[in-house]
C-alpha cells in the first residue's frame, strides 16, 4: 500500500511539474508573432468572425434551395358554432328560423408543404452579398493580424529596451559608486573639496530614482507583451532576442527602393468591400421592380369526430393536397421604389470617392513612413557615434577628475552628456524596430 501512495505522489509531482513548465514562454519576436496570431483576444474573435460569416453565407444560399415543413393541428370545439337556417326546411312555420350547429368537437389535421423559389432578383443579389460578406471579415481578419503584428513588435520591442535601459543604469550606477567612495576617501584626506562630493551624490541619486524607475517600466512592459500575446499576467515569459540584433536585423535599405503597390494594402482592400457592397445595395434595389415567382406543394389529412378517437385504427382520414405558383408583379409604388434606388446610387458614387481618397492618403502615409524608416536608421547610425564619442569624453574626464586636473561640475556633465547619449541610442534602436513595422504594415508585408 505504501509503494501504491509513493508512486501516486510521484506521478503527482510529475503532473503539477509538467503544468508548470507549460506555464513558462521563451519567444524570439517572430516566434512571439506568431503565438499572438493564435492566441490574442482580438485574432480569436476575428477568426470567429470570419466563421459566422461563412455560416450566414450558407444561411442566404438555403433561401432558394427547396423548404419542407410539417405541420399539425388539433382542435377540440367544445361550444360548436351556431348558425340559423329556415325552419320551413325542417317543416316548420315559414318565416321562422331554426337553430343548427356545424361542425364536429374534435379536429386534426396533419399536413407537409414543400415550397421552392422560382425566381427572385432579391435572391440573387442576396447571393452575392453574402460572398462580399465573407471577403469583408477575412479583410477584416487581416487587417487585425497586420495590426496585432505591429502592436506585438512595438510591445517586444518596449521589454527589451526597459530591460537595456535597466542594465545601462545598474551598470552607471556601479561606476559611479566607486567614483563616489574613492571621491569621500579623497575628501577625508583633505585632498579636494566637499563640493566634487555633493556633485557626484547629486548625480547618484539622480541615477538611483532613474533605475528604480526604469525597473518598475520593466515590468509594466513586459506585462503589456503578455496581454497582446494572450498569455495571463501571472505566467512567466522570458525573451530570446537583444535590442541591438532585433535593431540590426530591422535595418534594410532595399526596401527603400521597393515600389508601392497600394492595392495590396488592406485598408484599400477594405475600402473595395465597401464600394462593391453598395454596388450591390443599388443593384438590390433595382430588383425590387422585378417580379418573383414561387411555388408550393402541400399535402396533408384530416379527421374529425364527435368524440376523441384520432388515434383509432378505424378512424378514417381525408387526404386532401394542392400545387401552387405565384407570381407577384410590383407595378407602382408611388416613386417609392424609385427614391430609394437614387438613394443607394448616390452611396455607390460616394464609396467610389471614399476609395480615390483612399488611394491617396495611402500614397502619402507611404511616403510618410519611408521618410520616418530612412530617418530612424540617419539618427540610428548618428546615436551610435555620438555613443562612442561620449564614452570616450566621460573616460577622459573621469582620468582628469581623479587626478585633480578638471572640476567635479566638468565631470558630472561628461557623465550627464554620456547617459543622455545611452538613452537616445537604445530609443533610435526602438525607433528603427517600430519604424520599420509601420512601413512593413503599410505595405502589407
Amino acid at each position: 500500500m505504501k509503494h501504491k501512495i509513493v508512486i501516486l505522489l510521484l506521478l503527482f509531482t510529475g503532473f503539477v511539474m509538467a503544468q508548470e513548465s507549460q506555464e513558462n514562454y521563451t519567444f524570439s519576436l517572430e516566434e512571439a508573432i506568431a503565438h499572438a496570431l493564435q492566441n490574442n483576444y482580438k485574432a480569436i474573435n476575428a477568426s470567429r468572425s470570419i466563421e459566422a460569416a461563412k455560416k450566414k453565407k450558407w444561411e442566404t444560399t438555403t433561401i432558394g434551395l427547396p423548404q419542407l415543413n410539417a405541420n399539425v393541428n388539433y382542435q377540440n370545439n367544445f361550444v360548436l358554432q351556431k348558425s340559423v337556417v329556415p325552419a320551413e326546411f325542417f317543416g316548420g312555420n315559414p318565416g321562422e328560423f331554426q337553430e343548427v350547429e356545424f361542425g364536429t368537437k374534435h379536429n386534426m389535421t396533419a399536413s407537409a408543404t414543400l415550397s421552392q423559389l422560382i425566381f427572385d432578383g432579391s435572391y440573387l443579389v442576396g447571393l452575392q452579398s453574402a460572398k462580399v460578406y465573407l471577403q469583408i471579415s477575412e479583410n477584416a481578419k487581416e487587417k487585425t493580424d497586420l495590426e496585432i503584428r505591429e502592436v506585438v513588435t512595438n510591445a517586444y520591442g518596449n521589454v527589451l529596451l526597459a530591460n537595456e535601459s535597466v542594465k545601462v543604469l545598474e551598470n552607471n550606477k556601479k561606476i559611479l559608486d566607486q567614483t563616489l567612495f574613492e571621491t569621500q576617501e579623497t575628501y577625508k584626506n583633505g585632498l579636494v573639496e566637499e563640493e566634487n562630493v555633493e556633485q557626484l551624490q547629486i548625480t547618484q541619486s539622480q541615477i538611483n530614482s532613474s533605475l528604480s524607475n526604469a525597473k518598475r517600466r520593466s515590468e509594466i512592459a513586459l506585462n503589456m507583451l503578455k496581454l497582446v500575446l494572450g498569455i495571463e499576467i501571472e505566467k512567466s515569459l522570458t525573451l530570446k532576442d537583444n535590442l541591438d540584433q532585433l535593431a540590426n536585423n530591422n535595418v534594410n535599405l532595399a526596401i527603400l527602393s521597393s515600389e508601392f503597390n497600394v492595392q495590396q494594402n488592406i485598408d484599400y482592400k477594405i475600402g473595395l468591400n465597401n464600394q462593391e457592397s453598395n454596388r450591390l445595395l443599388l443593384k438590390l434595389e433595382k430588383s425590387k421592380a422585378l417580379p418573383s415567382l414561387a411555388a408550393n406543394f402541400n399535402f396533408g389529412y384530416n379527421t374529425f369526430g364527435n368524440e376523441f378517437t384520432m388515434f383509432n385504427s378505424d378512424q378514417k382520414w381525408f387526404n386532401y393536397s394542392y400545387l401552387g405558383v405565384g407570381l407577384n408583379i410590383p407595378i407602382f409604388s408611388s416613386l417609392g421604389r424609385s427614391a430609394r434606388t437614387q438613394q443607394a446610387k448616390i452611396a455607390y458614387e460616394q464609396s467610389k470617392t471614399q476609395l480615390k481618397e483612399t488611394e491617396q492618403t495611402l500614397l502619402l502615409s507611404y511616403q510618410t513612413a519611408k521618410n520616418d524608416y530612412e530617418y530612424s536608421i540617419e539618427q540610428y547610425n548618428v546615436s551610435k557615434e555620438n555613443l562612442r564619442l561620449a564614452e570616450r569624453i566621460e573616460n577622459k574626464q573621469g582620468v582628469k577628475f581623479k587626478e585633480g586636473l578638471s572640476s567635479s561640475f566638468e565631470y558630472t556633465e561628461a557623465q550627464r552628456q554620456l547617459y543622455s547619449a545611452q538613452q537616445t541610442y537604445l530609443q533610435s534602436m526602438i525607433d528603427v524596430i517600430n519604424k520599420k513595422t509601420a512601413l512593413d504594415k503599410i505595405t502589407n508585408q
